[in-house]
């Protein structure tokens, strides 16, 4: 076990921005993320009936929101492994978010479908694929497709995908981005960064603190950590196998295509070869975002495809 724990397993998120005693790291972690926009005065935790009620949901933390100067709701949900539709999903809770608002009783009444906006954070911790999000933030508002001028404010969403952040820790500029910094590499820290410069990462340190645990927590915080590496396993043994029936239809869609064309043999092999070299570099960059996550090396290898040998080339 590292000197920090994971936030990203249910259990570490909880600790660190679901709890009363820790409500000044979500606060902070907030104002950094909407600097200039809006400002958090305070937060209030839902109630546990709010979570997701089924299993396929798990993974998915919403039972946390705020409350700024003007009255504004933000949902903190965070997203640990890779679910189908997941953009589709998150849309769903904050549609609910909104409906829970609307007074059902007064529908005749012109002041029956104020509510306030809702905003929702979403931590992607897997590398999401090419249909949802390209790059490391994305923020979507209700728009005009033509002018992109914001109609409304009632829906927002924030989408982190954090493999796609690759800033080192001397490159971090701005609050936020020392935020991310630190939520993504803590596991792997031996001493928490920027607590000289921002006084909320000396508070997060000392919550973070794996040795700090009483018994009962280090045993539910294992159950979690055990729980998010299983999926990661999981999710790339489909991921592999995805990729090994996409790399086979394709090998002979190209033989046929060949066939068609009457290409030459040397041209049929410089593309198995070309193949290959992907398969083999795709392989590798799976298994360094794996080894980056904190799992063993026998678990990367299983995960990814590679043997240990080859893995542990990688460290």
């Amino acid at each position: 076990m590292g000197k920090y724990i994971n936030p990203f397993t249910d259990w570490g998120f909880k600790r660190l921005f679901g709890q009363e005693f820790s409500k000044p790291l979500l606060i902070s972690f907030l104002n950094d993320l909407l600097v200039d926009e809006l400002h958090v005065k305070d937060l209030t935790f839902r109630d546990k009936e709010l979570l997701p009620p089924t299993k396929d949901q798990r993974g998915i933390i919403c039972d946390v929101y705020c409350e700024t100067d003007t009255g504004d709701r933000f949902i903190v949900e965070m997203q640990n492994r890779w679910q189908p539709n997941f953009l589709d999903r998150s849309i769903c809770y904050a549609c609910r978010s909104i409906l829970d608002q609307v007074d059902k009783g007064r529908a005749e009444r012109e002041d029956a479908y104020k509510f306030l906006p809702v905003y929702t954070i979403c931590f992607m911790n897997y590398m999401p694929h090419t249909d949802e999000v390209s790059k490391f933030r994305t923020d979507i508002v209700l728009a005009d497709k033509d002018t992109k001028a914001q109609v409304s404010n009632k829906l927002r969403f924030i989408y982190l995908a954090l493999p796609l952040f690759e800033k080192k820790a001397e490159e971090c500029e701005t609050d936020f981005e020392k935020w991310i910094y630190v939520l993504k590499h803590m596991e792997a820290l031996s001493r928490m960064p920027f607590t000289a410069q921002k006084e909320i990462f000396k508070q997060l340190e000392d919550y973070a603190d794996s040795h700090r645990l009483t018994k009962k927590e280090w045993e539910a915080y294992e159950n979690s950590l055990w729980v998010v590496r299983d999926n990661m396993a999981c999710m790339a043994a489909a991921e592999r196998e995805a990729r090994e029936k996409g790399h086979a239809e394709g090998h002979a869609e190209g033989h046929a295509e060949g066939r068609a064309e009457g290409r030459a043999e040397g041209m049929k092999q410089g593309r198995a070869e070309g193949r290959a070299e992907g398969r083999a570099e795709e392989k590798k960059a799976i298994a360094k975002q794996f080894l980056a996550m904190g799992l063993t090396v026998e678990q990367v290898a299983q995960g990814s495809g590679l043997s240990i040998e080859e893995v542990k080339g990688l460290q």
